[in-house]
């Protein structure tokens, strides 16, 4: 082959190299494109046929593949829930797997449409990162050690190796912790949950810290769960819930909404396997389910049944919690916690119950 012609099909593969990475590019940007565009996140998400949710497949009970492969858990359903609610499809999702430490620039881009995986709402992450839509857990940080110890509470831990996720609340907490307790812990830090987890059962630290519920999760899956210990001690507040894009008001509004819907459906006791589709003679169940009145769903440019369509789909927030974080998952309790609902209250008007709570759906 002539010089000339070689210089010519080089230049050839080189043109194809640039629109290969140029079409890669346009996918990833698609989102933040069309947003940027003027069109909103609910347009861009119908026009695609799916909804991208940044989530995970490593903890049990939140997000994690089951025997057959399939992502499953607490944050997986909420992502579920919204495409129910805005595409009629609880299977229309794209689960992005990110990292903790890649929760912010991730919904800070716009490349996806909802973040789900166990996020805590702080302000300067409600400034910088995105809107936090509802909390739909409360949790708190706490501390696994192993039962040979003989450590009773996370005060005994001085001069002692702590593994922790990088990027996270939980290593700001735990710094707090160890300053104010004067511990001089020392923090392990790994960007990978499943790498915190080795380090800690390969004896690299002496503890291992997170969320009191993703301690249970991990726990769980030990052989010998028995020989470790969560040590009573909650040292920090962690209210988690799904975060949208800044930006667009009504994909806010949205979400907000349909986390309300799961809400709601557990308080007016509607079950996934019994939803009414005719007049049921409850004003409020009726309304929620779109047969009579309205709670803004036109407005919101959802369908007048996208309830029926949420909660035939995933079930109500109590059935979402005890398949995944209940009895049905990782066997958290529930009756008497914070993650109760607010209606479970012993009385009407003294502050008691949990703190499971939506705006009202009229």
């Amino acid at each position: 082959m002539g010089l000339k012609y070689l210089v010519l099909l080089m230049g050839l593969i080189s043109m194809v190299g640039l629109i290969t990475v140029a079409c890669s590019s346009e996918e990833a940007t698609e989102s933040t494109a069309a947003v940027a565009s003027g069109d909103s996140r609910l347009d861009l998400v119908k026009n695609r046929g799916k909804l991208i949710c940044a989530s995970r497949n490593d903890v049990p009970g939140y997000g994690s593949l089951d025997a057959s492969g399939n992502n499953v858990g607490f944050d997986i359903d909420l992502c579920r829930a919204i495409a129910a609610a805005v595409l009629g499809d609880p299977k229309a999702i794209e689960i992005r797997y990110i990292s903790a430490s890649e929760r912010g620039p991730t919904i800070q881009s716009g490349e996806v449409d909802v973040l789900v995986r166990t996020v805590t709402w702080t302000t300067s992450r409600d400034a910088q990162w995105g809107n936090y839509a509802q909390t739909m857990f409360y949790d708190g940080q706490g501390f696994m050690v192993k039962k040979s110890l003989g450590i009773a509470s996370a005060v005994e831990l001085k001069d002692a190796t702590v593994c922790v996720t990088q990027g996270t609340t939980t290593e700001l907490n735990l710094q707090d912790f160890s300053t104010q307790n004067n511990l001089n812990i020392t923090p392990l830090t790994f960007e990978e949950s499943d790498a915190v987890i080795a380090a800690y059962t390969s004896g690299q630290c002496d503890a291992f810290t997170n969320d009191r519920s993703q301690l249970a999760a991990i726990g769980s899956g030990f052989d010998n769960r028995s020989d470790h210990v969560i040590l009573p001690d909650t040292i920090s507040e962690e209210p988690l819930g799904p975060v949208v894009p800044h930006g667009d008001e009504q994909w806010f509004d949205i979400v907000k909404t349909v986390m309300g819907i799961l809400i709601y459906g557990e308080a007016y006791g509607v079950e996934q396997s019994s939803v009414p589709s005719a007049v049921t003679g409850d004003t409020k169940v009726d309304r929620l389910l779109g047969i009579t009145g309205s709670y803004g769903q036109e407005s919101l440019g959802l369908s007048q049944t996208a309830a029926q369509d949420v909660l035939k789909a995933v079930g109500n927030y109590g059935e979402v919690y005890d398949r995944n974080l209940g009895p049905g998952g990782i066997n958290l309790p529930r009756e008497n916690g914070r993650n109760a609902l607010w209606a479970d209250a012993a009385c009407t008007n003294c502050p008691k119950g949990g703190q499971i709570y939506a705006a009202p759906l009229r």
